[in-house]
């Protein structure tokens, strides 16, 4: 047994991880690996928005750890679109130069990259002075409230107000911006036909149901200049019936690339597939076969995605899967976010030659932590007190 581990040790220490650690582009910006650090929601800003050392830390440790490129959490583009208190905001100028520090101190660390996702909560939004807007006046089903229909005005006002926040993650500094349009907020509530009905611009076939995702897109770009990658988070499946379907998903994926969008990351769901994980696709990795559960997803868009990347989301736990996915083109990087939560050091420990799987045990006790505090690896917090008290 001692010689076949031995020689097992050896075996793994030989496998090179090329096509996880070879350099790669988006639009302009070049990344060190594959390696994408998924937006997690942290609720480590102030009460009112503005970035803390607390936050920093947790960025900094992503960025020691090797990640080559670190997308933020939801960073609010207007008050009536914020998750909760103690989300970063940048709805004004008043919030440039914390931005600018994070990402400032992120630039120390061996050419790490940092893009920001912003994004509105539309007809999820629970905050207690501004009602949830959504394209249409579709309840929320688990709630039942309805969000105000929006007025074709009022959508270009919002519109404005992503395109300003993207001109100020520029001012900070960041690397590239990420539009959040999946997971039932604002962006997603448009490109769904379970959640708009319009029958205006905005709405009704697939062309004008994307078309706020075209306009921000346009409208950045003549703020901006070409050289600052605008990239998004895109919903393809809702997973309740009349929501959105892979096939129409594969239809707006096209227009975004066509648009000029670097990279997509295709991910799926919203709170009513959710309602406690439990119907959601990334509740529990019981076993290899549950990882990597937006690969099927990878497979229908990438051949349609010239010169736009597509980051794989979902469930990545394994080094020699996520390898062999970018090996035979399925995608261009790989993207983790609970993993990350428990081993901010991940890349540097796959990169050293430990390719064992992420220690995360997919047992979303992370995503129940951001419910009444800041989100944290409950299982690791627990090992640490156990060894602490040892």
């Amino acid at each position: 047994m001692k010689f076949f581990l031995n020689n097992l040790i050896k075996l793994v220490k030989t496998i090179d991880l090329k096509y996880l650690f070879r350099t790669g582009k988006i639009g302009n910006v070049i990344i060190k690996n594959r390696i994408v650090r998924s937006a997690t929601y942290e609720k480590r800003a102030t009460k009112h928005g503005h970035i803390t050392e607390h936050l920093i830390k947790m960025y900094t440790d992503l960025a020691k750890g090797g990640t080559g490129l670190i997308i933020t959490g939801t960073i609010a583009v207007d008050p009536t679109g914020t998750g909760s208190p103690y989300q970063a905001y940048l709805f004004d100028d008043s919030y440039i130069p914390g931005q600018k520090k994070l990402v400032d101190i992120v630039h120390e660390y061996s050419d790490v990259k940092i893009a920001a996702q912003i994004g509105h909560t539309g007809r999820q939004g629970i905050h207690p002075k501004y009602p949830p807007i959504a394209p249409s006046p579709v309840p929320l089903r688990y709630s039942k409230q309805i969000p105000k229909e929006l007025t074709s005005e009022e959508i270009k006002v919002l519109i404005e107000k992503f395109v300003n926040t993207s001109c100020r993650t520029y001012e900070s500094g960041y690397d590239m911006v990420q539009l959040h349009a999946a997971h039932g907020y604002l962006l997603s509530n448009f490109i769904s036909p379970y959640t708009n009905k319009r029958k205006d611009e905005f709405g009704g076939n697939i062309q004008n149901r994307t078309k706020i995702l075209v306009d921000i897109y346009n409208q950045i770009r003549e703020e901006v200049g070409k050289k600052f990658p605008i990239i998004t988070k895109l919903q393809t499946q809702d997973f309740v019936p009349g929501g959105l379907s892979l096939n129409e998903s594969k239809q707006i994926t096209k227009i975004l690339v066509d648009t000029g969008y670097a990279a997509i990351e295709p991910s799926g769901g919203m709170l009513e597939t959710m309602e406690g994980v439990n119907t959601y696709p990334s509740k529990f990795i019981k076993s290899s076969n549950d990882e990597n559960y937006f690969l099927p997803t990878a497979k229908i868009l990438k051949p349609i995605m010239e010169n736009c990347s597509l980051i794989l989301v979902g469930g990545i736990r394994n080094p020699l899967s996520a390898e062999k996915i970018l090996k035979e083109n399925f995608a261009d990087y790989i993207s983790m976010c609970r993993p990350l939560l428990r081993e901010p050091d991940l890349p540097n420990r796959w990169k050293n030659g430990d390719i064992s799987p992420a220690k995360c045990i997919s047992c979303n006790s992370c995503y129940n932590t951001m419910m009444t505090s800041e989100v944290y690896c409950v299982v690791k917090q627990k090992l640490e007190e156990k060894n602490f008290d040892s």
